[in-house]
């Protein structure tokens, strides 16, 4: 299986840390929206997408390069996020860039996202929250999770 993973982390490494853990697992290279080589997410079996959240949504880095991409075949996704604050149920952040992605043809096969150290504003006042995280607890689900998309998508291709 040929997997990529298309991460914006800007601010601490939070979400290159939960990518590095998902790419060891997937033997998927991490690379910045910038960086992403169109020609190959074509080619690849799955495909990650994946940031920090700020003020509820993934960063514009990210959102301006899912927008960018072509229409295409039914190809594999997930998403992945780390954020400061829970994702709440009644409106999960990850929804709208899952539907960006299958309005563009992509077929999400499952979000994943965890917290992370923050220090936006008012939390920088204090110091940030969820200091030491992800942790090693998160890189343990982020690796699960990678499991469970790899047999799952590894039994369909």
């Amino acid at each position: 299986m040929k997997a990529v993973i298309v991460c914006a982390s800007v601010s601490h490494g939070n979400t290159k840390r939960i990518a590095d853990a998902m790419g060891q697992v997937l033997e998927a290279s991490v690379v910045a929206p910038e960086q992403a080589d169109m020609a190959e997410l074509s080619t690849c079996d799955l495909v990650g997408f994946g940031s920090g959240i700020f003020l509820g949504k993934f960063h514009p880095q990210l959102r301006r390069f899912v927008g960018s991409l072509p229409q295409g075949d039914r190809r594999r996704a997930f998403v992945f996020a780390t954020s400061g604050l829970p994702e709440p149920r009644f409106r999960p952040f990850t929804r709208p860039l899952v539907r960006v992605l299958e309005q563009k043809g992509w077929e999400v096969s499952d979000a994943f996202s965890c917290r992370g150290f923050d220090t936006w504003l008012p939390f920088k006042l204090a110091g940030g929250i969820n200091k030491g995280r992800p942790g090693v607890t998160d890189l343990e689900a982020a690796r699960t999770f990678a499991e469970r998309l790899r047999a799952r998508i590894g039994a369909v291709s």
